[in-house]
């Protein structure tokens, strides 16, 4: 297959704002060419990996594929970007995504114990009183709301801001850093002077806001996970300035945006299949399936790259050491050899093997940190709604990297309560 128009919608951020063309795209590329040598107009040439196997197949073996040196998709001109803001990087953000062992594995253990289950069990209280007052919100808002911005966006939020420590005053901040970096080719999203992804501004004010809050937790240490970082000991010595910045932002931007994308991709779910809405209000025991299913369905983040490290074979293809592989995820969340009726939305499916969260050394830090924050939102949501529908026509964002619902307008009936 070679389809340079093909190429250039593969990639471009206003396609990932039209699901349907997405998907229609990745299902040609599954069935035609899985493994597909891509190249953009404004980007470096890389294989388009777009088979579930094939994706576990790279992330299994993370000492062939490397995250670095190119993690996303970024074009010529956005690299030349950051190597001037850098003085030579071809990182603006060292974050745990764009690291390998040993860096990866010794960076990665200092806050693992904090997204583990038996930790996160103490939140169990917390996230209840939280998606109380969230739910409270939308009744007070009379019947009518955007669930994405009067709801989605802030609940992840809060609950990582107050693992990490950041004070509630500053959450909006945090939220639009957060989407100027991820939606930063988004024209509603975008910051007004600059377009480029790592838009040097978006990174100095995370910079200029995390060094301070990394000297006050030096000088004042809480039993918060800005405290864990800001005093972090990295191979005997202190954790280095640039990997401490990464850290806090990997943890305050994705920490809160892929878990708001999957809680409005679920209710949007629901509405758009009322049977299996009604088979969930019916049995909050099957929340745990349907928050699976939404992750699958919504997938929010879209892709990683890997570097092959040597010559490799992937279906047939001859990869080349030094070639860069684009992993789909969408794609491998439709694959058909894995999902039966993969376009079906469906809480009860079993086994649900979806690929979100990836695989192998890279696995999603925050993954049960999600489902718990999902299921006790959705658990205090369902049984005090009487009713729900669209007010509006739901859009998505623009963003080939990390993106979900911009838009979400509902109206609804909450249950009256009792006198």
């Amino acid at each position: 297959m070679a389809d340079h128009a093909l190429d250039n919608e593969m990639v471009d951020p206003r396609t990932f704002g039209k699901e349907n063309r997405l998907h229609e795209i990745y299902s040609e590329l599954r069935r035609e060419d899985p493994v597909h040598w891509t190249e953009p107009d404004e980007y470096r040439p890389f294989w388009a990996v777009t088979k579930h196997a094939d994706i576990l197949e790279i992330e299994r073996q993370s000492d062939i594929f490397l995250n670095d040196p190119r993690t996303t998709l970024l074009t010529r001109q956005q690299e030349a970007d950051v190597l001037e803001f850098t003085g030579g990087s071809h990182i603006a953000i060292r974050s745990l995504v764009q690291m390998d062992n040993p860096d990866h594995r010794v960076l990665r253990a200092l806050t693992q114990s904090w997204f583990m289950p038996p930790n996160l069990k103490k939140m169990d209280g917390a996230l209840a009183s939280l998606s109380k007052e969230f739910v409270d919100k939308m009744e007070g808002l009379g019947g009518e709301c955007d669930f994405v911005t009067d709801v989605a966006v802030w609940y992840p939020l809060r609950v990582i801001m107050n693992i990490l420590g950041v004070p509630r005053e500053d959450e909006p901040l945090m939220l639009k850093l957060t989407q100027e970096l991820f939606g930063s080719s988004d024209p509603d999203m975008q910051r007004e002077d600059k377009q480029a992804m790592f838009d040097s501004n978006v990174i100095t004010d995370f910079f200029n806001y995390f060094t301070k809050m990394t000297e006050d937790r030096r000088a004042n240490p809480t039993d918060d996970v800005a405290s864990v970082i800001a005093n972090a000991t990295v191979h005997g010595e202190p954790i280095n300035h640039i990997d401490a910045m990464g850290y806090y932002i990997i943890v305050a931007t994705a920490g809160h945006d892929t878990t708001s994308s999957s809680t409005a991709g679920l209710l949007l779910a629901l509405l758009q299949n009322p049977d299996q809405m009604a088979k969930l209000k019916a049995d909050l025991s099957l929340l745990p399936g349907a928050i699976e299913e939404a992750i699958r369905w919504v997938t929010p983040v879209k892709h990683f790259f890997r570097t092959a490290t040597q010559d490799y074979e992937l279906r047939g293809k001859k990869i080349k050491k030094g070639d860069s592989l684009l992993m789909c995820y969408p794609s491998a969340n439709r694959d058909e050899d894995v999902f039966e009726n993969p376009f079906t939305f469906d809480i009860e499916r079993k086994p649900n093997k979806h690929a979100a969260f990836g695989h192998g050394a890279h696995l999603c830090l925050g993954m049960h940190l999600a489902r718990m924050e999902i299921k006790a939102l959705f658990s205090e949501l369902l049984p005090r709604l009487d009713h729900v529908e669209l007010a509006g026509e739901p859009s998505w964002v623009q963003a080939n990297f990390v993106s979900g619902l911009k838009h979400l307008p509902i109206r609804y009936q909450m249950q009256r309560k009792a006198a």
